[in-house]
């Protein structure tokens, strides 16, 4: 069996936020095929009791603890270096130390880098045979960008810093590696009209959906009271997109709704909710529920969905899942920039308030919304199932895509 190297920015399991949904299918899938070698952060100690189940999985293994405050506080060095503050965020000794023994010891032929911070442990000068694929998914400096747009002060100058930063590290990446993925044709088009001489080494792989998890047919309890008529937003509370989406929601759109549906209740579904958003729970008819074992009967028993992000980059995993759970869904035009062109999914996809809350009260009604779910989840099962996603790895990694 061939030999990979997998790195990863953060635990790839379990698959239960975004970006650790797309490294946890993409584990599991070449875990099958080669014999992997994992490297990975671990932020959340929640993580640790899932170690076990990876080593059974893999071959040599390295788990690195990575701690919030004081990565924060290390990363200020690259203010004096010129680096961007993510690469030293993600820098240790022991991982770089693991890389190297592992590329020494072992007959590594193949490597999957997952973001683009991690691709500053496998540069072309020490990676010899290796062939190497950088997932960026999305583009992190565009991210930044968005976040210095919406920001003032130092903060901003902090921002627009690590965007420009990073972009020429991500740059320099991709013109290293072998192939660089993005999850959508409008992160690859963006990317190569920044990076032109990476042109020739980008693909696009697209996010799938686990269809048979994210099922409506299957029997979920009800999570709702009997006379709540739920919307639902689902995600990472602590993750700043989030928490922007659902104040802004919360504020601008919400209380349009109730004026019109005065039964309406906003259930805003994840863990870690930072403290505006635990705050938006004294607002009448809002819930915060904090972490929850399952998210699919919040979906399945709400009217509708709802994805407000105002700063978003490649696809949006809550969108698609709320899809093949057949919710209809209202999102802002960033959030579904990233999906394949859907026409239920576009006419209702908006930042207008007021537009937001018509669709909403025609879904809280049960008028305008029917057959739209149904259609939302049929789309995704002809784009977004996994297996046609994880072969396409496959072929990029051997170089015969």
């Amino acid at each position: 069996m061939k030999e990979l190297l997998f790195l990863a920015h953060r635990i790839p399991y379990p698959p239960d936020k975004g970006d650790k949904i797309r490294s946890s299918h993409l584990l599991r899938h070449l875990a099958l095929r080669y014999k992997v070698h994992l490297g990975a952060f671990i932020d959340d100690a929640r993580d640790w009791a899932h170690v076990g189940k990876l080593k059974e999985m893999c071959g040599e293994t390295c788990f690195v603890p990575l701690r919030a405050m004081p990565a924060r506080v290390l990363s200020l060095a690259a203010l004096a270096t010129g680096e961007p503050l993510t690469l030293r965020y993600f820098r240790s000794a022991r991982l770089k130390n693991w890389v190297e023994d592992v590329l020494r010891s072992r007959p590594v032929e193949r490597a999957m880098v997952y973001s683009s911070a991690m691709a500053q442990y496998l540069p072309g000068a020490s990676a010899g045979r290796v062939r190497r694929v950088l997932d960026f998914v999305d583009l992190d400096s565009d991210k930044w960008r968005q976040y210095g747009e919406r920001s003032r002060g130092l903060l901003r100058w902090l921002y627009r810093r690590e965007a420009e930063r990073l972009l020429e590290c991500e740059r320099s990446y991709a013109q290293d590696f072998d192939a660089s993925l993005f999850v959508s044709e409008a992160e690859a088009r963006l990317f190569t009209a920044l990076a032109p001489k990476a042109a020739g080494r980008v693909a696009v792989v697209m996010n799938g959906v686990d269809t048979d998890y994210f099922s409506p047919e299957r029997d979920y309890p009800n999570p709702y009271s009997a006379d709540e008529a739920v919307l639902v937003f689902t995600g990472a509370m602590d993750y700043w997109a989030n928490v922007d989406a659902v104040v802004w929601f919360t504020r601008e759109v919400f209380p349009l709704v109730r004026a019109s549906f005065p039964e309406a209740c906003f259930y805003i579904v994840g863990a870690r909710p930072a403290r505006e958003v635990l705050d938006l729970g004294q607002v009448p008819g809002v819930r915060v529920t904090g972490t929850v074992p399952d998210t699919r009967p919040y979906l399945a028993h709400a009217r509708a969905a709802v994805a407000p992000l105002r700063m978003a980059r490649g696809v949006q995993n809550k969108v698609l899942e709320a899809m093949a759970m057949a919710r209809p869904v209202v999102a802002s035009p960033q959030a579904v920039a990233g999906i394949s062109p859907c026409a239920e999914l576009l006419e209702w996809a908006t930042d207008v308030p007021s537009a937001a809350a018509q669709f909403l009260v025609a879904a809280l009604r049960g008028s305008a919304a029917t057959g739209r779910g149904e259609a939302l989840r049929e789309h995704v099962l002809r784009h977004y199932r996994w297996g046609d996603k994880l072969a396409q790895v496959e072929s990029i990694i051997e170089g015969t895509h």
